[in-house]
Parts: C-alpha cells; sequence; structure tokens
C-alpha cells in the first residue's frame, strides 16, 4: 500500500505528535571486528539507514532521533545526509552514552516538546514493516502506556541453572508454558511521559524501555510483531536480510 493510500494513524488523537528514537551507539561485537553494528551494509546501505526509513515510513513520525555512538554524531550525521529520507519527517542525530540505557535517555532529551507519543527502535532491526509500526502507535492511542510488537515462540523453552564452568552442562530446572511467552521485538511504544519517569526512576540495567515500564508497575501490552523484523546480530542474520531484501525487490520494488 503506498503512502497516500494508506489510512494516517494520526486520526485517533489529533496534534499528538509522534518521534522515534534510534539508539545506534553499541559496537556489534557478536556481528565481527568491522564497523559499529548500525553501519554493516545491506544491499549496500548501512542497517541504520534502512531503520531510519522502516520508522520514517509510518505517516505518523514526524521525527526520528537517532542516537550515535559518542565519538561518531558527525559521521553519522553525514551518512544520513548521503542516503534519500523522507522528506516529511525530521531528523536529528546525538551523541549517545556508554549504555543503551543512557543513549535512549539522551534521545529522549533531545525530543521537542508536543512529541507525547515516542517509538525507541533498535538500529539492528532494519526491516521492520510499517504496518507494524503502525500497529503500536495505534494501540499508545488507544490509552495503553507501553506496547511491545511480539511473536510467539516456535520452540520449547528450559529454564535452567546456569554451568559450573563456562560452556558446560546447564541442569534443567522449568519448562515454561510456551503458549504464555512471547519474543519480543521493536519499536515499542510510549506515552512519552510515563517512558520519561522511567528512565529518571529505574536505574537497573536492563534489555529493553518496556521492562522499565514494567517496574513502574504500568500496564504494557503486545500487538503482533513480524518475523522480519528480526534482530541482525550475528553473520547469518546479515545473510537472512539479505534474503529479505532480494525478495522485497523482486514482490514489492523496494
Amino acid at each position: 500500500m503506498s503512502d497516500d493510500s494508506r489510512p494516517s494513524p494520526t486520526s485517533g488523537r489529533p496534534g499528538a505528535l509522534v518521534a522515534a528514537v534510534i539508539p545506534a551507539a553499541g559496537r556489534g561485537v557478536r556481528l565481527g571486528p568491522g564497523a559499529p553494528k548500525a553501519l554493516r551494509t545491506l544491499n549496500g546501505t548501512p542497517m541504520l539507514v534502512h531503520a531510519v526509513r522502516a520508522l520514517a515510513a509510518s505517516r505518523a513520525v514526524s521525527l526520528v532521533v537517532v542516537v550515535a555512538p559518542p565519538d561518531g554524531a558527525a559521521e553519522v550525521k553525514s551518512l544520513l545526509d548521503a542516503h534519500a529520507l523522507p522528506e516529511r519527517t525530521d531528523f536529528v542525530v546525538v551523541p549517545g552514552g556508554e549504555s543503551r540505557q543512557e543513549s535512549v535517555r539522551l534521545g529522549l532529551d533531545a525530543l521537542p516538546p508536543g512529541h507525547d507519543i515516542v517509538l525507541v527502535h533498535d538500529a539492528a532491526r532494519p526491516l521492520v514493516p510499517v504496518d507494524t509500526v503502525d500497529a503500536v502507535i495505534e494501540a499508545v492511542r488507544a490509552g495503553a502506556p507501553a506496547v511491545v510488537p511480539a511473536l510467539p515462540l516456535a520452540d520449547t523453552v528450559k529454564q535452567v541453572e546456569p554451568a559450573a564452568v563456562p560452556g558446560g552442562p546447564e541442569p534443567v530446572v522449568a519448562t515454561p508454558d510456551r503458549s504464555r511467552l512471547r519474543a519480543v521485538q521493536t519499536p515499542q511504544g510510549f506515552d512519552r511521559t510515563t517512558l520519561v519517569r522511567a528512565h529518571e526512576t529505574v536505574t537497573d540495567d536492563v534489555t529493553d524501555d518496556a521492562s522499565m515500564v514494567e517496574q513502574l508497575g504500568e500496564r504494557v501490552v503486545a500487538v503482533p510483531g513480524h518475523e522480519e523484523a528480526f534482530k541482525v546480530t550475528r553473520p547469518l542474520d546479515l545473510v537472512l536480510a539479505e534474503a529479505v531484501l532480494a525478495r522485497r525487490r523482486l514482490t514489492d520494488g523496494f
């Protein structure tokens, strides 16, 4: 569906602007030596550019804040300037911190007033479909303080005790009911006030922003995720991402 024909998610709450924060300050060591993970290329284009385009494809998103490596903001700004991005969306690049949590907070600090809905998206999820982005926004507009896209688990999950030595056998202690478990993706969407309060309150090291909102006792809801919103963390993921892009070029003219 084209940009012009797709209904705008902003119709639910007129005047409520949506901003996206993309932390891209990590090194991505599991991908091996080389450029930071967000700057690795897919089909000749850096993953970060793919991720920014994916968020900006939503007609609701009016601002994207990219949080760059602390010493690489100028490089990232030049990178974004060199690639075609939707004209209707503004872009800001700010230097990040030593942790993902600190980088997201710095991205939040850079948001101007009026952007009452905030998406936080991993730069390493470059292929998230726009329908997933819009579904997250719609759920926040409907009143949820925090929303995550998520997928049911296909594999049986085991809870284990840590191995006595690294790489050693791990005793299994439980088999959770996978029907009640979900693999969480991004973008995660938030009421801005709630997310800011979470970053001001929660000091634990967490893996996603929704976990911080949970610690406030606020409600977090899940909406259907998408298999193409996977996280690129290992060399095999790069191969899969290239395959998805090749399929899109054939079927969608992407």
